[in-house]
């Protein structure tokens, strides 16, 4: 391994910082330098206690208060020997490190806007933000292929289905972080988007042979670590193909790749070259801990080829599974020696050790100013007037006006945290332009159901707005009716009786299950910013400008029309 190559690119005193730290370090310390726990809690108490005790090489929080987050990493980088790595999914904009960062668009967003530049704008916005706070690592950019639309977890996470658009953004997101000062994942290694099912809840498989791989997933991988990514975070995903290529006992077996020696040295090693940091992605997912007993998983891990491991289903067990495999055998001293040269190889090309020395792993309260900057809102709002995409207005319903359809039937359709805001949001925005809006209430449907006068009577236009987001631990996105024969004012029976424009502000793919709705629209995030644009564009004040970067028709004819 030589650190003054990429993607590390060391100096010569980097090195000694390196090797010297490992030199120093205890047996408990390069076992505790493996993980990345999350975070539950912000008090000092728990940090010490069920955290930094253990000495964890980094730790992730779920976003909370910009202030609160900041506070928490000052307090833990004072307390930690070596300094620590601290990511965040920072996928979709500032939010994704702060719940009061700015929002600015999934990266399928971005890639319908059609112009790499709004992913280096991503990029900007999100790191940027994170660094204020202290966050170092960005478990990003997603260079997954969207190529099966009943795949519940990748779709507006991706930069769509073609292999040369994720290069292009992606490479642009590279350089933003880099700018400011922050690591990337580039991830889900081997890749996901091939399988319909969801590595949460089982170990799932890229089917794809040797030659499609290549040409996909491998011509993406190649490209990225071209571009110095420095680390790779690698999914719970089995690859048939190349398991039984490197690993030909292992034919017939469904082995994720974190556990995989064939994918992780064999290819992403030795055949794509990768000398980075790799990290599992989050190990409490089944599709990890339902592929063997979790005292050996633990170890394995490390010793087929991760460096990191992210996540516990308990840090203390999870602690002693790792030093427990170390004494057994199951974890070399090479491969922990190795992992931990890396990680803190990581670490120094961050320029951690220094900012430590100069008491500035965590800026300045101060720079707290960047969140929601104005030039981050101006980024954001030119993102959804760019983004989003008129998919079909066959029955030719818009431009909207309260003059031809006065009465609104507003549904919101999907029960996220997210529901209430984008109700309110709709039904103020649609109110201002003169409609008279009514908000659709399960209850609706238990006080009786209109037959076709009733309908007529009290509406002139219905509106949808589909808000199944991707989420973790949903075996799918598609639309779920609350109907009983078709009865009920959820389900669209009366797409022939008035005009229905259907909005989709997650999943792109829902005509699959509305494809008797002639007006549809992808606005692929559903931040407020997104909710204002595409009022402007229903209205007929701005135009439709974004183009798809999957078929949203899903290959089938039908839905054209």
């Amino acid at each position: 391994m030589d650190l003054t190559k990429a993607p590390f690119y060391l100096s010569r005193k980097e090195v000694e910082w390196v090797e010297d730290t490992l030199s120093k370090m205890s047996i408990e310390e390069k076992i505790g330098q493996l993980f990345c726990p999350i975070g539950y809690a912000t008090d000092r108490e728990y940090l010490d206690n069920e955290l930094l005790r253990w000495h964890i090489g980094g730790m992730f929080f779920r976003d909370g208060q910009s202030k609160e987050m900041r506070d928490t990493f000052e307090y833990a980088q004072k307390h930690s020997r070596i300094p620590l790595l601290i990511p965040s999914n920072l996928e979709a904009g500032g939010d994704g490190a702060a719940i009061d960062g700015t929002p600015y668009g999934k990266q399928m967003s971005v890639a319908a806007a059609g112009d790499p530049k709004y992913a280096y704008y991503l990029g900007r916005i999100a790191c940027s933000e994170a660094a204020a706070l202290g966050i170092n690592w960005a478990f990003a950019p997603v260079v997954d292929l969207d190529r099966n639309y009943h795949n519940p977890i990748t779709n507006v996470r991706t930069y769509g289905d073609d292999a040369d658009t994720v290069i292009r953004y992606a490479k642009e997101y590279l350089r933003a972080a880099k700018e400011c000062g922050v690591a990337t994942a580039i991830k889900h290694f081997p890749g996901d988007g091939i399988d319909e099912r969801d590595q949460h809840l089982l170990t799932s498989v890229n089917s794809l042979t040797r030659e499609e791989w290549n040409e996909s997933f491998g011509k993406i991988y190649r490209a990225l670590i071209a571009e110095d990514a420095l680390t790779v975070m690698v999914g719970h995903i089995a690859m048939p193909a190349y398991e039984e290529h490197f690993s030909p006992e292992n034919k017939n077996k469904i082995v994720p790749a974190t556990l995989s020696k064939a994918l992780l040295t064999e290819l992403l090693r030795g055949r794509l070259g990768f000398n980075g940091l790799i990290i599992t992605d989050a190990t409490p997912m089944v599709g990890f801990t339902s592929a063997m007993d979790r005292a050996t998983a633990v170890p394995l891990a490390i010793e087929s080829g991760c460096d990191m491991f992210l996540f516990n289903k308990d840090l203390a067990e999870d602690y002693q599974f790792m030093a427990d495999g170390y004494r057994k055998g199951i974890l070399s001293k090479h491969r922990l020696e190795d992992a931990n040269r890396r990680i803190l190889a990581l670490k120094a090309a961050l320029h951690l050790p220094e900012k430590k020395a100069q008491n500035a792993l965590v800026p300045q309260e101060s720079e707290l100013s960047v969140i929601k900057c104005r030039e981050h809102v101006e980024w954001s709002r030119e993102l959804a007037d760019q983004s989003i995409t008129l998919v079909k207005d066959t029955a030719q319903n818009l431009p909207l006006s309260p003059k031809k359809t006065k009465k609104v039937l507003l549904e919101i359709l999907g029960d996220y945290a997210s529901r209430e805001r984008i109700q309110d949001t709709m039904q103020s925005l649609l109110k201002q332009e003169g409609f008279e809006v009514s908000i659709y209430e399960k209850e609706d449907f238990e006080h009786g159901v209109d037959n076709v006068e009733s309908f007529h009577r009290k509406y002139d236009l219905v509106v949808y707005v589909g808000n199944i987001e991707n989420a973790s631990n949903q075996t799918t996105t598609r639309l779920n009716w609350y109907t009983f024969w078709g009865q009920g004012n959820n389900v669209p029976w009366f797409a022939n009786e008035v005009p229905v424009v259907f909005i989709s502000t997650a999943n792109p793919y829902h005509l699959l299950d509305v494809p008797m709705i002639k007006t549809y629209i992808n606005c692929y995030s559903n931040n407020n910013y997104m909710l204002e644009a595409v009022v402007e564009k229903l209205m007929g004040r701005s135009e439709f400008k974004g183009k798809s970067p999957v078929d949203p028709f899903c290959g089938r004819r039908e839905l054209r029309f």
